[in-house]
């Protein structure tokens, strides 16, 4: 994995908060930032993943067959 430098602006209380909780667990500030940053990304990529069922089909038909019919008759 190919690592990039980068500047991140936050709020001083934000830093703060991140900063303690890297010196209670004895890593540096860019450690935490990163686990961070990492979630935050895993959180996007799954929350655009498509939806979709695997199914298998009963009577033979395509799911392809199936989409293209109309789902109620046309008003008349």
């Amino acid at each position: 994995m190919t690592m990039r430098r980068t500047t991140v602006t936050a709020s001083g209380g934000t830093l703060d908060t991140l900063q303690a909780e890297a010196e209670r667990r004895g890593v540096p500030l860019s450690t935490v930032l990163r686990e961070a940053i990492d979630e935050k990304a895993q959180a996007l990529r799954s929350a655009r993943r498509p939806r979709v069922g695997v199914a298998r089909s009963t009577d033979g038909r395509s799911a392809a067959e199936v989409a293209n019919e109309p789902i109620a008759e046309e008003p008349r």
